[in-house]
């Protein structure tokens, strides 16, 4: 139910469209480049990139195959079946870990109610009874929530959580193969990053409930397909450095009601011809890395090369070059054409001083030709 400003503010930057809600990926994307705040608007209010992008003339190429999709959602299924029945063998056979008799609990609908607040309630309820008491093992999709620039966002993991010995660790299940003990090492890098997300959200609600935030482990358990077959296999996987990078990411987030409250009033994200005015009216943070993360990477990199950013030459230039923004006036300071404002002196001569030893290393060249 929309009762705030803010809330109205997004409804309407989403033009009243149905809004989609974070999963672990976009929130992991989002945290890579926490300085976009066109990104960080679009995520809060629910925006759909991919429509957003083929609305514009730009459509990125994300996105699973159907035949994918089927066979993660038949490996996952297989491996859920049952209440986790071999899930749990593997846990137990593969891993060597003394799983006790299990209580299984769907959280995914509570009562033939799909409703988030409805299942993050029954999420909490049953936690907070399995923290105090050490009873129940598996809790399958339960609604996670973790707060992202000041807003709540709801998390849907198909992921599980068990309990052992009064902690409690996720479970991440991918349809990649895992093949003679190696799989792709940036699948496995994506799932510990999403694992992290999924992590750190459980963490937030042991804390809420009045516990240590290490009653939930930092192993997590990724179950793949082993050998190409549908015989799954389990690998523990340490997501710290990926948890660590996470937290401080989403502390450098700039509040959304923040970057909300400077837009023009008129600035909609509705399909129409004002639609590409609305999308620059956001400033972007472009950087060539985005084009493996956002779906709006090829509109905004269209628009950092028409106006030269320097963004467009990698994050590590960017951020190198302080608050040049555009490729020109770094140009320009680097030949003394043009005078630095007092914040950009020391940038200033580091610039000239590279375009000195650059001449210099050219003439040798030159001359040594010659």
């Amino acid at each position: 139910m929309i009762d705030t400003a803010l809330d109205l503010d997004l409804d309407r930057l989403r033009g009243g469209a149905q809004p989609r809600n974070h999963d672990a990926r976009t929130i992991a994307a989002l945290t890579a480049n926490p300085g976009c705040a066109r990104r960080g608007v679009m995520d809060a209010a629910g925006v759909d990139k991919d429509a957003l992008a083929r609305e514009l003339g730009f459509p990125s190429p994300f996105g699973q195959s159907q035949f994918a999709i089927t066979r993660g959602n038949a490996f996952e299924a297989q491996v859920k079946a049952d209440g986790c029945a071999e899930l749990i063998t593997l846990l137990r056979d593969r891993l060597g870990l003394a799983v006790p008799e299990v209580a299984y609990d769907d959280l995914e609908v509570v009562a033939g109610n799909e409703g988030r607040e409805l299942r993050h309630a029954r999420t909490r309820r049953l936690l907070a009874h399995a923290l105090e008491s050490d009873e129940g093992t598996l809790f399958d999709h339960p609604l996670l929530r973790l707060e992202i620039a000041g807003q709540p966002a709801y998390l849907e993991p198909d992921v599980i959580a068990f309990q052992l010995a009064g902690r409690l660790h996720v479970i991440e299940i991918k349809s990649f193969a895992v093949v003679d003990g190696q799989a792709e090492p940036e699948q496995v890098a994506a799932a510990a990053r999403q694992a992290a997300v999924y992590v750190l959200a459980l963490r937030r609600l042991v804390g809420e409930l009045g516990h240590p935030a290490e009653r939930v482990s930092h192993e997590v358990i990724l179950v793949c397909p082993e050998n190409f077959s549908n015989r799954p296999t389990a690998t523990p996987v340490d997501v710290r450095p990926q948890l660590a990078v996470l937290e401080r990411q989403l502390a450098r987030l700039t509040r959304i009601d923040a970057i909300v409250g400077e837009l023009p009033p008129d600035v909609s994200f509705a399909p129409g011809e004002a639609l590409p005015g609305s999308v620059r009216a956001v400033e972007a943070r472009y950087a060539p890395e985005c084009m493996a993360s956002c779906e709006m990477a090829f509109f905004c990199r269209d628009e950092a090369r028409a106006c030269g950013a320097t963004g467009t030459l990698g994050r590590s230039v960017r951020d190198d070059l302080g608050g040049v923004d555009t490729i020109g006036t770094a140009l320009a300071l680097a030949d003394g054409s043009l005078e630095p404002a007092e914040d950009l002196a020391e940038t200033a001569l580091q610039l000239r001083t590279a375009a000195r030893l650059r001449r210099e290393v050219l003439g040798g060249a030159l001359d040594g030709a010659a």
